[in-house]
């Protein structure tokens, strides 16, 4: 079990995300600051490149983070390029070294809500001692400066804000950890409880499969013995009746327990329940299924299967499905169902919970607490496409 908080993709790429949305208004108090200022540049060539690069590479990287996943060095490789920059800003511009000082404030809240305590630290340190350093380079360089006694005050502070920062990021991260544990333990209790309903449904099966079953073959095979002697519509009509429920019952067998899933996994599982939508021809059925062996999250995977198409047969009134199943990057499985259907509002799922319609709410809070998301896009007349992604090993 891994003793590190493992959150979705869009927990952990929130951080990153909200520092750079930030980086452009900070940008914009850059060139404010030193307007009010009136800052006579040192190399003004290098200041102008360096803010523009900066800007523009902001705008960049903004679009990169809300458009797809989020590297995991991104949040301490972004704040110390923003380090290196205003640093290059201050030794650049010379007098505006003071003027940018609330600038330096800045900079370490970009990493304290990372849940890592030691790179706050590291990137504390690392401004308040390039603060500094700014300052010794302006004052060696112009010996008019100096090196004003307000300067060690305000290295002084950001010392304290760089360990006011470490201070909140340990606090997040003691806590990330106590809900990571909560998380874990939920996770492991649905687990419990898919193994527990999984094992029921297999004793269930293989009681009906031994029990009423074999009777009801047993009676149908009397019964054709005896249609064979006695020429009575009365005795095809009940043999007509015990075929028509040995095949329902073995259909509910299927369900209770397909033994494809146990047997050979969740890939010939779900292409089987795929054969036998095709057999209905309800709908037309399009399929791309990646091998992906027995993973630990298969019954829930097919259960997610089992219940989207069967959503969409009740409901969608489609003429064509396509399904998808997927590994991505050995660590999920991705299952996608779009159909061409007659869509619906996703608003209106909470009304048909409380009309007592919990198929998909208790499909998404099983995937959910075991790691992974259920997202469902749809509207009015234009079909709907939902996506699960499950953890592909355990955590």
């Amino acid at each position: 079990m891994s003793s590190r908080l493992q959150l979705p993709d869009y927990v952990t790429a929130e951080p990153v995300r909200v520092a750079a949305l930030l980086r452009l208004p900070m940008i914009g108090l850059i060139i404010m600051i030193v307007d009010v200022g009136d800052v006579d540049h040192w190399l003004p060539t290098v200041w102008h490149t360096a803010i523009i690069s900066y800007f523009v590479a902001s705008l960049i990287w903004l679009v990169v983070v809300f458009r797809g996943p989020t590297p995991k060095w991104a949040g301490w490789v972004t704040t110390l390029v923003d380090v290196l920059i205003v640093v290059t800003l201050c030794l650049s511009s010379g007098g505006a070294t003071a003027w940018l000082l609330p600038v330096f404030f800045l900079l370490p809240i970009f990493v304290a809500f990372q849940d890592r305590p030691w790179l706050t630290a590291l990137l504390g340190a690392t401004t308040a001692f390039a603060y500094l350093g700014v300052w010794i380079a302006y004052s060696k360089r112009d010996d008019t400066v100096g090196m004003p006694n307000i300067v060690y005050m305000h290295f002084a502070f950001l010392v304290w804000f760089a360990l006011a920062t470490t201070g909140l990021s340990l606090v997040i991260e003691r806590r990330n950890q106590r809900v990571g544990a909560l998380l874990e333990a939920q996770r492991q209790l649905v687990s419990e409880s898919l193994r527990a309903d999984e094992r029921n449904s297999r004793e269930l099966a293989e009681t009906l499969h031994d029990g009423p079953l074999q009777e009801l073959l047993a009676a149908r095979m009397a019964l054709d013995e005896l249609s064979e002697r006695v020429d009575d519509s009365a005795v095809t009509a009940i043999r007509d009746t015990l075929t028509g429920t040995a095949a329902q019952l073995r259909s509910t067998l299927r369900t209770l327990h397909p033994a494809v899933l146990s047997e050979l996994g969740l890939t010939p599982a779900v292409a089987e329940l795929l054969r036998q939508y095709r057999d209905r021809a309800t709908f037309a059925v399009e399929a791309e299924l990646d091998d992906v062996g027995k993973p630990p999250a298969q019954d829930l995977l097919y259960r997610g299967a089992r219940e989207l198409l069967g959503n969409v047969s009740k409901h969608a009134q489609a003429s064509n499905v396509w399904v998808t199943l997927k590994l991505r990057d050995d660590e999920t499985i991705e299952l996608i169902v779009t159909d061409d259907g007659a869509g619906f509002d996703p608003s209106a799922l909470d009304t048909r919970i409380a009309e007592g319609h919990i198929g998909l709410a208790s499909l998404k809070a099983r995937v959910e607490a075991m790691g992974g998301t259920l997202d469902i896009i749809s509207s009015q007349g234009h079909g709907a496409r939902a996506r699960l992604v499950a953890p592909a090993t355990v955590g």
